[in-house]
């Protein structure tokens, strides 16, 4: 099974998932919507962060 870490910044108000290694990162895309991709050099996605998350 495979093993996902979140992680949140309260100060930054980034939410950052990893379905992936991080190690692996390789490019990042913005998707326009106040979300990066992080992929490896395959092209897989493996994880990704939105920008401006807000728990409140």
């Amino acid at each position: 099974m495979a093993q996902v870490k979140v992680f949140y910044d309260e100060v930054g108000n980034t939410l950052t998932v990893w379905f992936g290694n991080p190690q692996d990162e390789y490019h990042c895309e913005e998707t326009g919507d106040e979300v990066i991709l992080m992929k490896d050099q395959a092209g897989k996605v493996i994880g990704f962060e939105k920008l401006n998350f807000s728990i409140a």
